[in-house]
Order: structure tokens, then C-alpha cells, then sequence
């Protein structure tokens, strides 16, 4: 498996869900019972833009991979207290199980990237060790 491609694909995913919080924070808390937590979820539109931007910049770093699943933790926290607040809301739980499956892939990728490249850090050049 290409890891470098998937870490660029997710890149590109995290930028457009990134938009999507950050354009639809209303809609996605009236949809998870979250309402006045719009703030939260630009929030981590924002997080999820640069984590987005990072790994289009170096998508054969681990580390970028390796920031996506420290955002998808939050998330995933973030479901938990809204899940503890509408437990009968199909919306949270469906969220949770999407962002679980993220968590699985980036944790694939960055696990890959780990062993492909042995690049969890770029150098002082700013390049990764396998590119120079």
C-alpha cells in the first residue's frame, strides 16, 4: 500500500470536513443536540484544516498522520459528552461510528508511514529522509 498517497488523500479529506464544520457549525449542532457548542465545532473545523494543510505538505511524515489521530480522540471525547446528553440521538452515534472508521484508517496510515519511511520526523531541511 502507497501510504503517502492515503496520507495525501486524507489531507484532502480533512480540508473538506474542515470547510464543512466550519461552514455548517449551526446545522451540525442543531443535529447533535449541541446547540450554543457551534464555537466547539469551528473549532475543530479549524483543527481539522491545518491538520489537513500539514499533511499535503508532508504526507510522508508520520507525525502529520500521528496529529490526525490525536484530533480524532477529541472528537471522539466531544461524541461521548454529547452522546451522555442525547443518548437516543441516531446523529451522535452515527457520527461517532464515522469517526471511528477514520480513527482505524489514520491509524493505518500513520502506523505505514512509520514503517514505509521510518519518518515520524522531518529533517532540519525540511524534507523527509526518504525524499533526500
Amino acid at each position: 500500500m502507497d501510504y503517502k498517497k492515503l496520507s495525501f488523500g486524507l489531507g484532502l479529506f480533512s480540508i473538506a470536513l474542515g470547510a464543512a464544520e466550519l461552514l455548517a457549525s449551526r446545522r451540525i449542532a442543531r443535529a447533535l443536540e449541541a446547540d450554543g457548542k457551534q464555537g466547539l465545532i469551528k473549532a475543530f473545523g479549524g483543527r481539522e484544516m491545518l491538520a489537513g494543510v500539514n499533511l499535503l505538505a508532508r504526507p510522508a511524515v508520520a507525525t502529520g498522520m500521528w496529529n490526525r489521530v490525536g484530533g480524532d480522540a477529541m472528537d471522539l471525547a466531544a461524541l461521548g459528552l454529547a452522546a451522555r446528553n442525547a443518548p437516543r440521538n441516531k446523529a451522535v452515534w452515527g457520527a461517532a461510528a464515522f469517526v471511528i472508521g477514520a480513527t482505524l484508517i489514520d491509524v493505518l496510515a500513520a502506523r505505514g508511514l512509520d514503517r514505509s519511511t521510518g519518518n515520524t520526523l522531518p529533517d532540519r531541511a525540511g524534507r523527509t529522509a526518504a525524499a533526500a
